[in-house]
């Protein structure tokens, strides 16, 4: 068991950093090609758009051949897209291998959720994916620390690299122990859609995803207005995402200890006071320690709402692999809308209406859940 959690643990390393790795490599791809602002965008949004058409069929392939082979099948996808990176000399190349990119993480990471959640006791459950989206945020603390070094190396040789990675992780993979089979009565989707809890947990991946898409756009953007350059806002994120790590599993072990709405709970009010402050703050260091706490208190949702979509999915006689692969495209969707609507808004009317409406979202969600007694009942969650 401990072995394949720190197999796990890799490969949503590795996938979540090549998330982040665009996000220095960005400007230079943009005065190469004479990209404009939205060109720019769509080529840093490919990988999620990947990911979001990508997440249902993901899940169905990891449910059909089993956690092993979905993983397998991602990484080696992922390994052909990292080298058609490199060899990329367009942008429609460049975007059309980070669309691969995006598509081949929700087999690896519906696979690998569904394998490390099927070997773990249920009494663990929240603590072990808590462990696994520690490592999930290291790897995107790391992306674009990597992008940078890969920029002043060689684009080219560090992506090779990355592919020859990923296919030594899918060699690493076949060795493993295959996942307990699950033994699923028919009817589990509709059972899993027609739960409430199975919904919320849900709704409880993209909620953090959309706030996490306006707090990444629109905090540095202040910041740099402020006259911060590139290395302190740098510095403010590997912080924030140094609290999120330590915030993960202790949020999860929370879960298993009280259930899983009471760290939820917690977390949505924590979230709408952070997005009420970064609203209300107009000078730069109160707004990085408001920041922090924001980033914290929208990351301690994952790692119980993960636990919830595992549990109801168990309830409903729902492949953990197709409620993981559920769980990518809601992920996906918050990475997609966040960044857009986010900064929509805020160019139209401020910076403060999106915070505003992260704290509508947040509040809506928590009074929603302490309304509906079967979420809130232990046996249930």
């Amino acid at each position: 068991m401990r072995r394949l959690l720190v197999f796990v643990c890799v490969v949503v390393f590795v996938d979540t950093m090549l998330f982040g790795v665009m996000i220095p490599l960005l400007p230079a791809y943009a005065d190469t090609f004479d990209l404009s602002k939205l060109q720019a965008g769509v080529l840093f949004g490919a990988y999620g758009a990947g990911a979001v058409l990508g997440g249902v069929p993901g899940g169905l392939v990891a449910a059909r051949v089993g956690p092993k082979r979905a993983v397998i099948a991602g990484l080696i996808l992922l390994g052909l897209a990292s080298f058609a990176f490199a060899a990329a000399g367009t942008p429609i190349a460049l975007g059309v291998a980070r669309f691969v990119q995006g598509f081949s993480s929700t087999m690896t990471w519906a696979g690998a959720l569904a394998w490390i959640t099927v070997g773990s006791p249920r009494s663990q459950r929240g603590q072990t994916l808590g462990l696994v989206f520690a490592c999930a945020v290291a790897g995107a603390i790391t992306g674009p620390m990597f992008g940078a070094i890969a920029k002043a190396a060689s684009i080219e040789v560090s992506f090779v690299v990355v592919g020859l990675l990923a296919v030594a992780l899918a060699a690493t993979a076949a060795l493993q122990r295959p996942a307990r089979r699950e033994r699923l009565p028919a009817g589990g989707l509709p059972s899993a859609l027609a739960d409430p809890a199975f919904v919320a947990g849900l709704w409880l991946c993209t909620l953090p995803a959309f706030f996490f898409g306006v707090l990444d756009v629109l905090v540095p953007l202040a910041l740099h207005d402020a006259g911060y350059g590139a290395f302190a806002i740098g510095t403010l994120f590997v912080v924030a995402g140094l609290a999120e790590i330590a915030v993960g599993p202790m949020a999860g072990r929370l879960s298993d200890r009280r259930g899983r709405v009471v760290p939820i709970q917690i977390a949505l009010a924590c979230s709408a006071v952070a997005a009420v402050l970064l609203g209300l703050v107009t000078t730069p260091v109160p707004l990085m320690v408001v920041a922090v706490a924001g980033a914290v208190s929208f990351a301690s949702l994952y790692a119980p709402a993960m636990a919830l979509i595992s549990d109801r999915a168990e309830a409903a006689g729902l492949g953990m692999a197709l409620a993981f692969g559920l769980m990518n495209t809601a992920w996906a969707l918050g990475v997609v809308l966040g960044p857009m609507l986010g900064g929509g808004l805020a160019e139209a009317f401020g910076d403060a209406l999106p915070y505003l409406l992260c704290a509508i979202l947040a509040g809506c969600t928590l009074a929603a859940i302490l309304s509906r007694r079967r979420l809130r009942t232990p046996g249930v969650v």
